[in-house]
């Protein structure tokens, strides 16, 4: 992590809240949007006030009528028979099953989300949604809608909250990140029949009752394929490219990049089975 100095360093101004709310209104961020942001604190350069500063320009910008949206993943709440980095040893599996703490919106910290992002989650306002491993949080008129119900099968399909973006016709930021990090491709992979399944074994406490459940959940594309996924999107639809702070950011319709990754999706699938 920078320290201060290190970013004062390489910052050609102070980024503050009103600096960061007017560079998102100049990409298309308006009062009444709802948003999910991707986003390094670190890109946008030495922030006055750090993550703090962020969040509040985000919810300022987006006005009491608009939502932000973020991921708010916490990894762990898995079987650890199931661990890889690093496995378990088979002596210590019961152990740990045993006394594994169940996911609790309220308090479960993000698992390498960033500091924006955990700010975020404590934010008087904030709600969470319930999945154990890929919950988001969301803060504005629709965060109820957004975050309600989330279903712990097909974690990023049409039961989840990145679901209820499209529904909405919301918007998607990267601010300071690339496509790589753009978890809305992901609810395209959901929609179409090519996407390999696997099953996964998820920690769930409900209705106090506490059980590593088996789920059914797509296998994700790999960052190459979002990087080429996004590449193509923004040869051939509207983007805003523009800087927050000193961080490069893009500004797009999730609805738009939901429907051309379905359709880039199943012509990727189609030539990599031939």
């Amino acid at each position: 992590m920078s320290t201060n100095w290190e970013l004062m360093a390489k910052t050609d101004r102070p980024i503050t809240s009103d600096s960061m709310k007017r560079d998102l209104a100049k990409m298309g961020l308006r009062e009444g949007d709802t948003v999910i942001v991707h986003s390094s604190l670190k890109a946008l350069g030495y922030v006055v006030g750090g993550s703090v500063a962020v969040v509040a320009a985000l919810l300022d910008a987006v006005g009491p009528e608009g939502t932000i949206v973020t991921p708010s993943h916490s990894y762990g709440h898995s079987d650890p028979a199931t661990w890889t980095s690093p496995p378990v040893q088979p002596e210590w599996l019961d152990t740990i099953r045993e006394h594994l703490p169940s996911f609790d919106p309220q308090t479960t910290p993000t698992t390498k989300m960033g500091r924006i992002v955990e700010t975020f989650r404590t934010w008087p306002g904030t709600l969470r949604s319930r999945h154990p491993e890929t919950s988001f949080c969301a803060n504005g008129k629709n965060a109820e809608v957004v975050t309600a119900n989330h279903s712990y099968d097909m974690l990023q399909g049409n039961q989840s909250p990145l679901a209820r973006i499209y529904d909405l016709d919301g918007k998607v930021l990267l601010m300071g990140v690339g496509y790589d990090r753009n978890t809305s491709f992901h609810l395209a992979e959901y929609r179409i029949d090519e996407t390999p399944l696997k099953k996964s074994h998820t920690l769930v406490d409900e209705n106090g009752s506490r059980e590593f459940r088996t789920t059914e959940q797509i296998d994700n594309m790999n960052d190459a394929w979002l990087l080429e996924l996004g590449d193509a999107f923004e040869q051939s639809r509207r983007v805003s490219v523009a800087k927050v702070g000193q961080a490069e950011s893009r500004l797009f319709s999730q609805r738009e990049a939901v429907d051309f990754a379905q359709t880039w999706l199943r012509k990727k699938w189609s030539s990599e089975n031939r």
